[in-house]
């Protein structure tokens, strides 16, 4: 929502607001995950509600570290802490970029899908080497849920950034071009409550 039809919500907890609004966006996917998973996600995008979380400051301005960059970041770390913490930055931003931000790939080079599979990518290689450490235990299965989960989370996270949004003919083809390039079972309901029936291709992943 923007300009002056922007509807103010208040509520005495962000971090509560968060946590309602992404569990009812998962029932009505009709999609669960692991309570600590539920929790991990409100805590990511708790922290990135403040801008300066997010972004890298720069001399000139605040700017988002491309995700290239961050995994260049881990592989140069080595193996330890600055690694894990490096992968876990590049999911974290993955996840949140790709559920809160997903109307506007259409005007980038870079698009939602590789946003995907950056982010799975990333907690997968966590969820893998974390069980060595001694928080591994506690967060291991967390980051595999992630991983396995990836795309029906950024689903539910559309859904909780998009409550109020209306859908222009434009929009209606980029749904349709990030069905195309994810096979986002959300996308799929969205069209086919706007009366577009799509249109499974190879590229679809599902």
């Amino acid at each position: 929502m923007t300009g002056t039809d922007a509807t103010v919500l208040k509520v005495e907890s962000l971090q509560e607001f968060f946590r309602e609004a992404l569990q009812a966006a998962l029932e009505r996917q009709h999609f669960a995950v692991d309570d600590h998973t539920e929790h991990y996600v409100v805590s990511v995008l708790t922290h990135f509600s403040r801008s300066e979380a997010l972004f890298d400051a720069s001399p000139e301005s605040r700017r988002l570290r491309p995700l290239a960059l961050m995994l260049a970041d881990a592989v140069e770390a080595g193996p330890g802490e600055a690694r894990l913490r490096a992968l876990q930055r590049l999911g974290d931003v993955s996840l949140f970029v790709a559920g809160f931000f997903a109307q506007g790939f259409s005007r980038r080079l870079v698009d939602i899908d590789y946003h995907i599979a950056m982010g799975g990518r990333a907690y997968g290689s966590l969820a893998s080497m974390i069980h060595r450490t001694t928080r591994g235990r506690a967060l291991e299965g967390v980051f595999r849920e992630l991983a396995a989960k990836f795309q029906r989370l950024v689903d539910a996270l559309n859904e909780v950034a998009e409550t109020a949004y209306e859908h222009s003919p434009s929009d209606l083809l980029r749904l349709y071009e990030v069905y195309l390039r994810t096979g986002s079972p959300r996308a799929r309901d969205l069209l086919l409550k706007l009366g577009v029936q799509p249109v499974a291709t190879g590229q679809a992943r599902h």
